[in-house]
């Protein structure tokens, strides 16, 4: 019985005082380039997923015009593809620097084409803390956050007018040098 107390004493006091020393003293992983937390990314998505589920909102696909996925394509590749990439691209190099690193929307391994356009259309609005993905609420229009939430939704799907919008803009050059793109190869 004399162990409960010593025990009690010590996980009221001694453990608080440990994870204060550890969130104060500077010994979390809050660099990009660290590794993560135990648990840290089953946490985040357990969350994300579960906000998702009670808040993201339901529209059919089938509802997008062209003329839709056209607008979509131009807000994407002025807001969204610095970090998610375009279609045959390599990925900026701002996006492998983050943590996480930013889903590639055109890749196999980065597609949302199985993803409910609501849940892509909740991501741009809200965005997602701790990761970069800004919310994009006061800086589009409702009508906007649809249209471009239907892009990555339709990546494997898009007319090829909208895919001439989602190539690397080239960006003027003064006279007597080259052009420069938006996208740049990895090295």
């Amino acid at each position: 019985m004399k162990r409960f107390p010593a025990g009690f004493i010590i996980g009221l006091f001694v453990l608080p005082i440990i994870a204060i020393v550890y969130f104060l003293g500077g010994f979390v992983p809050v660099a990009a380039t660290d590794s993560p937390m135990p648990f840290e990314k089953r946490i985040a998505n357990s969350s994300l997923k579960a906000r998702l589920r009670r808040e993201a909102p339901k529209r059919d696909l089938s509802s997008f015009t062209t003329a839709d996925l056209v607008a979509g394509a131009r807000v994407y590749q002025k807001s969204c593809a610095f970090c998610h990439g375009l279609p045959k691209q390599p990925a900026a190099p701002v996006a492998d620097g983050m943590y996480p690193h930013a889903p590639q929307l055109f890749t196999a391994d980065g597609t949302v084409t199985d993803d409910p356009v609501g849940v892509t259309f909740w991501k741009v609005q809200n965005g997602i803390r701790l990761t970069g993905m800004p919310s994009f609420k006061a800086t589009l229009t409702d009508q906007e956050l649809w249209q471009v939430s239907a892009i990555p939704a339709l990546a494997d799907k898009l007319p090829d007018e909208v895919l001439e919008l989602l190539k690397p803009q080239v960006a003027a050059a003064a006279p007597g040098s080259e052009p420069v793109t938006t996208t740049k190869p990895r090295k």
